[in-house]
């Protein structure tokens, strides 16, 4: 199971939000890519990166903060947030991006999805971020009545490179993942799912390499708490 580090990006600091809130953000610092470095040298194998400005706007805000690191760092960059459009996606890609994350637009416009995932194989996947089972989008502002492995199953075919599934409710309160909906998940469908949101021990992040279902996990607030040591963690993972 792959440990994505987290680096959560509002006016161009890295923050952390709880329950994706706006206004309650943390920020754990004002240089993202110096913190991408760090955990690049703590041995990470993958980042995620989320430009939260951009995931309001509807288009990508924090571009300068996420360049710098795409120029600091060698291990590939997954980013969410904002992405909406083929230009922007094959912007992102031509930049060194490795993975563009669609959420918004999976809801709202998945034949985008479709042809992303088509013109770039291994570079798409599908952010699904959910309250109670129901997709919210908009950067968790508009909740639909869109069910979550519905969703998911609707791009089985696509080429979709995985699944990052959010549960909103645990993101930032450090109160551990939901486990069991992230594997039932997971079960239902052919992609690779990775969990977001919760995973605050490494208790958390064993319970969901034990569960054989889920590829990945991302983890934030814990890695800038101190409540997860990364390189224990990857070290733990990989064995």
């Amino acid at each position: 199971m792959i440990l994505y580090p987290a680096i959560d990006l509002k006016d161009g600091q890295c923050v952390r939000l709880l329950r994706g809130e706006m206004d309650a953000a943390t920020v754990f610092g004002d240089d993202p890519a110096a913190q991408a470095a760090a955990f690049e040298a703590a041995g990470c194998e993958w980042l995620h990166l989320v430009d939260l400005n951009g995931a309001f706007a509807g288009q990508p805000v924090n571009g300068r903060a996420v360049e710098a690191i795409l120029r600091r760092v060698n291990v590939p960059c997954q980013l969410g947030g904002g992405i909406r459009d083929m230009a922007t996606i094959e912007s992102w890609l031509s930049k060194g991006l490795a993975r563009v994350i669609l959420g918004t637009v999976a809801v709202e416009n998945p034949a985008l999805v479709r042809e992303a995932a088509l013109a770039f194989p291994g570079k798409v996947a599908v952010g699904i971020d959910a309250r109670n089972g129901r997709v919210a989008t908009k950067g968790w502002a508009h909740e639909t009545d869109v069910m979550v492995t519905d969703l998911a199953r609707s791009f089985e075919d696509a080429g979709v490179a995985a699944i990052i599934y959010t549960d909103i409710d645990r993101d930032g309160a450090m109160q551990g993942p939901n486990i069991a909906a992230t594997t039932v998940l997971a079960r239902a469908i052919s992609i690779p799912v990775i969990a977001s949101g919760g995973v605050s021990t490494m208790a958390d992040l064993t319970a969901l390499r034990d569960t054989h279902a889920i590829a990945g996990a991302i983890s934030g607030r814990a890695l800038y708490d101190g409540a997860i040591d990364l390189a224990t963690a990857l070290k733990a993972l990989a064995a």
